[in-house]
C-alpha cells in the first residue's frame, strides 16, 4: 500500500463536525451529553460542572457547562463563541465546533462550519423549523457541508410523539433539498434525558434509525487526496544563507489541497512562470511526496521571483487568474457592505485591494427567492457580489476546493472582517450583473 493511500485511509478516522441551532434549542446540552455519555469527560471537569450546577440550585449536573466556557455564556445561558472540543471513541476521532444560536452570532457558524464535513442542526420539537433553522441550513449548503443531521430535540416535552417529529423532518428535508444539501439524516432526541444521543431511547421505540453518536461514528468521510487540485499558497521564503546551506532557497507553506511529488512540473501564479520540484522538506527531512494538510518547503529547479502570497500549482492543472471575482457571500460585520465599498480581499496567503462593483442579489430565506440589486448587505445577509481586484488572483470554484475557492473581505481602515465569500457558489441564477459602482479613481 502506498504512503498516500495509507494517509488517506487514516484520515477517514477523523470527523470534523459542527453544531448549530436557535437559542435554547439545546446545542450545548447535546454536546455535553455527547461528551458525558461517550465517557470523554475528565473526572475533574465533571466535578467542576457538578459544583457549578449545585451552586445554581440544580439537582442534576448541567451538561451545557462543559462547552459554555466564556463567563458571559455561563451568566446568560447562551453560546457566544465557537467552542471547539476534541474527543474520541474506539471507532473514530472527532473535532467538534459548537457554534452560537443567537442570530447576532450567526457569523460564528460560518467559522465553525467552514471546515466541517458534517453539521448537526438542532430544532426544538415545540417550535419546529424557524428562520434561524433556515439560515443555518442555507449556510451549511453554501459551505458545501456534505452531511447534515437534523436533531429534533426536546422530544420529551412533546410526549415523544412520532407525528411531531415526522412533520418537522419532512419540512426541513424539503427545504434543505431545495438548497442543494446532498444528505439529511433526521434523529429525534432529548439531549437533557439522553434519548438517542449515545444510547437508543426506550421512549421512542417507533424510531429505528441510528443514535447521534452512532451516525457520527459511521457516516462516510471522503478524504480523496488523489483527485484534489494540488495547491500550495506560499507563506514564507526560506533563505538561511549560511555556510552550510549557501544556495538554499525554499518556499514554505501548508498544502491546501492535493499532493506534490519531486519531479512535478509546477506553475507559479499569478506570474505564470513554470519550473520543476527538485526537493520537498517535511519537518527538516527530505521526502518524495507530500499532501494536504502537511506544512512543507518546496525546492525548485529555477531561480524564480516568488514571494508570500504566490500560489504553486501543477502546470497541467493551473486555475485561471482573474481580476473579476463573482461569489456568494455571508456578510458577518455590523457595518453594511455596499456597492462601491473599498475593501481588502484575502485569498489564501495573498491580500489585495478590491472594490465591490455590484451586489446583484440578496437571498430571502423564507422562500429562497432572490431580491435583486439590494444595494447593500447587512449582518448575517447572504447574497451575490461582484468584486474587482487590483491584482489578478488564481481562484478556484468553491465547488472544486473549499480552501482556494474561498476568501474574506476586510475593512482596510481597521482590519475588521466584513464578509466570507465562496467563489462561483449560487443557489439560483441571479440576474445579469450590472456595474453599479461609479468610477472613483481606483483604476483596476
Amino acid at each position: 500500500m502506498s504512503t498516500t493511500t495509507t494517509e488517506a485511509l487514516s484520515a477517514t478516522t477523523l470527523l470534523r463536525f459542527a453544531t448549530a441551532g436557535s437559542v435554547d434549542d439545546g446545542k450545548s446540552t447535546l454536546v455535553g451529553r455527547l461528551l458525558h455519555d461517550s465517557k470523554s469527560v475528565l473526572t475533574d471537569q465533571l466535578e467542576a460542572v457538578e459544583r457549578a450546577s449545585a451552586h445554581r440550585g440544580q439537582d442534576t449536573p448541567d451538561l451545557a457547562l462543559l462547552t459554555d466556557g466564556l463567563r458571559a455564556e455561563r451568566e446568560q445561558g447562551i453560546t457566544i463563541d465557537v467552542a471547539y472540543r476534541y474527543f474520541a471513541t474506539p471507532a473514530r476521532r472527532f473535532i467538534l465546533a459548537d457554534t452560537p444560536g443567537h442570530v447576532q452570532y450567526t457569523r460564528n457558524m460560518v467559522t465553525g462550519a467552514s471546515t466541517a464535513e458534517l453539521t448537526v442542526i438542532l430544532v426544538d420539537a415545540r417550535n419546529g423549523v424557524v428562520e434561524q433553522t433556515r439560515r443555518h441550513a442555507a449556510i451549511a449548503a453554501l459551505l458545501r457541508v456534505p452531511h447534515v443531521v437534523l436533531a429534533v430535540n426536546k422530544m420529551d416535552l412533546v410526549a415523544h410523539q412520532e407525528s411531531v417529529f415526522a412533520t418537522i423532518a419532512e419540512e426541513f428535508t424539503a427545504y434543505a433539498t431545495e438548497l442543494g444539501v446532498p444528505e439529511v439524516t433526521a434523529i429525534p432526541i432529548s439531549a437533557l434525558e439522553g434519548d438517542n444521543v449515545v444510547e437508543p431511547s426506550a421512549n421512542m421505540d417507533w424510531y429505528g434509525g441510528p443514535t447521534v453518536l452512532e451516525h457520527l461514528e459511521t457516516v462516510p468521510v471522503s478524504h480523496d487526496l488523489a483527485h484534489c487540485h494540488a495547491r500550495l499558497p506560499v507563506q514564507y521564503v526560506i533563505r538561511p544563507q549560511t555556510s552550510e546551506h549557501p544556495d538554499y532557497r525554499g518556499y514554505a507553506g501548508q498544502i491546501s489541497a492535493g499532493s506534490f511529488r519531486v519531479g512535478d512540473r509546477v506553475t507559479v501564479l499569478p506570474s505564470g512562470r513554470t519550473t520543476t520540484v527538485t526537493g520537498i522538506d517535511l519537518l527538516g527531512e527530505p521526502v518524495d511526496v507530500a499532501w494536504t494538510p502537511q506544512s512543507v518547503t518546496l525546492l525548485l529547479a529555477d531561480d524564480i521571483d516568488i514571494s508570500r502570497g504566490d500560489l504553486l500549482v501543477p502546470s497541467k492543472d493551473a486555475p485561471a487568474t482573474t481580476q473579476d471575482v463573482e461569489a456568494t457571500v455571508c456578510h458577518v460585520a455590523d457595518q453594511p457592505l455596499t456597492v462601491g465599498h473599498r475593501v481588502l480581499l484575502k485569498h489564501g496567503t495573498r491580500t489585495v485591494k478590491a472594490i465591490v462593483k455590484d451586489i446583484p442579489s440578496r437571498l430571502t430565506l423564507d422562500d429562497l427567492s432572490l431580491h435583486p440589486h439590494p444595494g447593500q448587505l447587512v449582518a448575517n445577509d447572504i447574497g451575490r457580489v461582484k468584486i474587482r481586484t487590483a491584482e489578478p488572483l488564481p481562484v478556484d470554484s468553491y465547488s472544486d476546493s473549499r480552501r482556494t475557492g474561498s476568501f474574506i473581505l476586510i475593512d482596510p481602515n481597521d482590519g475588521t472582517t466584513l464578509t466570507a465569500g465562496m467563489v462561483g457558489e449560487s443557489f439560483a441564477s441571479p440576474e445579469p450583473v450590472r456595474d453599479a459602482a461609479e468610477d472613483d479613481g481606483w483604476d483596476f
